[in-house]
């Protein structure tokens, strides 16, 4: 009697998706994203997970603000004065924040009017063309992601997943991490509360952030510098779902840090 097939390991692959232009305000990102996965040699597939740097989809929605054209309020010159920064920046960075978590020299955490509490409101000069140029979040990170699914689905004819990524620090940790600020079609949280472990132990409050781990992995074929804002996750069977980045925030009452 032949002996059952072994099952195959589990497996999953993060390719980066190269040969996309300098983004300009108005460009059909979904469009671009798909020549250059199918230009590469890996046309999109049904259960990929797409994810697409947050400074793309900036650009593409004309999130560009150019500090010259910025005037500070007082509010901004007194902050910029204590933190030694950019007037201007500073007033970019209220502009986007509900209010100042922590201001000290060389440190400003603001929270967003999306609710990331982050350093400066995610408000970036890197890899935005002009000396004075700053990007700024989009406005609605999940429609953002919406758009780019339905503009796949429409032009490729696959079903996929996208998630929109950013960079942030963490607490009590050195170094940054990709985290997901937009999503659209998977749940972002896999809740396992309820569940037995494999020795029979009722699992009480584990609740993976599978978006944002699938966001920070992606950063492993991105980098900073090398011109890759897209990757696609390929083999990952994820919560497909309507999830949105806001489940992935914890509720004010039960955050014992803000």
């Amino acid at each position: 009697m032949a002996e059952p097939a072994a099952e195959r390991p589990p497996r999953v692959e993060i390719l980066g998706v190269t040969g996309l232009p300098e983004v300009r305000e108005g460009d059909d990102l979904a469009a671009l994203i798909v020549e250059a996965a199918a230009r590469q040699g890996t046309p999109l597939q049904d259960g990929d997970v797409l994810v697409v740097t947050q400074k793309v989809v900036s650009k593409a929605e004309g999130r560009l603000v150019d500090l010259r054209t910025v005037t500070p309020s007082a509010e901004a010159l007194d902050l910029a004065a204590r933190l030694e920064r950019d007037p201007r920046l500073v007033e970019v960075i209220l502009r986007e924040s509900v209010r100042v978590v922590r201001a000290v020299p060389g440190v400003l955490i603001t929270e967003t009017r999306h609710g990331f509490v982050c350093a400066s409101a995610a408000v970036d000069a890197s890899n935005v063309p002009g000396e004075e140029v700053v990007c700024l979040l989009p406005e609605d990170p999940d429609a953002s992601a919406d758009r780019i699914r339905e503009g796949v689905r429409r032009l490729a004819g696959v079903d996929l997943a996208v998630l929109i990524s950013d960079t942030f620090g963490r607490p009590w940790r050195e170094g940054q991490t990709n985290v997901a600020v937009g999503v659209s079609g998977l749940l972002p949280l896999a809740d396992y509360t309820g569940q037995h472990d494999p020795f029979g132990y009722e699992l009480k409050v584990t609740k993976l952030a599978v978006a944002d781990e699938l966001a920070s992995a992606s950063e492993l074929v991105m980098g900073k510098t090398t011109g890759v804002p897209v990757a696609v996750i390929r083999g990952y069977r994820y919560p497909a779902g309507e999830g949105r980045y806001r489940h992935l925030l914890r509720d004010p009452e039960r955050d014992l840090f803000r």
